[in-house]
């Protein structure tokens, strides 16, 4: 968890860096506390990424990132999903997110859990587009 103090410096440099995004890139100039500097350019996607780190940051909260390309075990694939993780190991056994054993362990890649979640995000607003068709095909609504 960041301290207060890192708390204040990611508001800072989030304002500071926010005026900075919506660029294909952005040259920043580094100076280091132990009297090393250097000068480097960002693509505007990393920047991106910064700004999203500093966001949660200033708001107290802790940052992890992980590669699309990484293993995820059944408990964090389940907190991703915002659903218990007996639940997921259901739709992993029915074939909903593919997923692999190593030993009696069970792996997601991190993309298929995040494929399915878009996926029943796609539905979920589908489902409530015709809802609210009908409702209104009915009357039901003002």
């Amino acid at each position: 968890m960041p301290t207060q103090a890192e708390v204040e410096q990611a508001k800072i440099s989030s304002r500071t860096l926010s005026k900075y995004a919506d660029v294909d890139r952005v040259q920043l100039a580094l100076r280091g506390s132990n009297g090393e500097s250097d000068d480097l350019v960002l693509p505007g996607h990393v920047l991106q990424i910064l700004l999203d780190v500093l966001s949660e940051m200033s708001k107290g909260n802790a940052i992890s990132l992980i590669p699309h390309h990484q293993e995820v075990s059944t408990q964090e694939a389940a907190n991703l999903l915002n659903v218990s993780r007996p639940f997921l190991v259901g739709l992993l056994e029915k074939g909903e997110i593919p997923f692999r054993k190593v030993g009696a362990h069970r792996r997601v890649l991190l993309t298929d859990a995040l494929a399915y979640r878009d996926k029943t995000e796609q539905l979920r607003t589908q489902a409530l587009d015709e809802l609210a068709a009908l409702s209104q095909e009915e009357g039901m609504g003002y």
